[in-house]
């Protein structure tokens, strides 16, 4: 009989134990969350405050989920909603900072491209007068050597610039 005696007394210690163990479990508190990668967290600690609430998935159940009342009431609750208003404040001023500063980032880039432009434009405009004005053009060869334009070549050389003027000064 104390053979049948042993596994039985192991059984019911491994029960108990399984019990307890859930208890206390439950006891020190687990808490479930899905963090900004989608992932399910588990842990006996509560999630990062960049969890939103909708987020938390499980939390132990002596613990009840923050609700921010519209109505501060009368022992505490005027300074939470003081913090949350000072915390708006500053994410409003830095938003509007940051806007600022791509809207002179934008200004800045538009100034640049219109100064480049209006630099290619001049210089367009003088190439082309050249061409026009009709004195003899060089320009040095393959082997850098001065070669001079001829007809055909002041031609092509005079519609390529009229197209660059069209480009940079409209």
């Amino acid at each position: 009989m104390k053979s049948t005696a042993r596994p039985l007394l192991r059984l019911s210690l491994l029960a108990m134990a399984l019990v307890f163990g859930s208890g206390a479990t439950q006891a020190n508190g687990i808490w479930k969350w899905r963090d900004k990668d989608g992932r399910i967290q588990v842990s006996d600690r509560a999630p990062p405050m960049d969890v939103a609430d909708k987020d938390i998935l499980q939390r132990p159940a002596n613990v009840r989920p923050a609700v921010v009342s519209a109505e501060p009431a009368a022992s505490g609750a005027e300074a939470p909603a003081r913090v949350d208003g000072e915390l708006e404040a500053k994410r409003k001023k830095a938003q509007a900072e940051q806007a600022a500063q791509a809207q002179a980032k934008q200004a800045t880039d538009t100034e640049r491209r219109n100064a480049v432009k209006a630099e290619n434009c001049k210089r367009a405009r003088s190439q082309l007068a050249i061409l026009e004005s009709g004195q003899r053009i060089a320009r040095p060869n393959d082997k850098g050597e001065r070669e001079f334009l001829d007809d055909n070549a002041r031609a092509a050389e005079l519609a390529r610039t009229r197209d660059q003027v069209n480009a940079s000064c409209n």
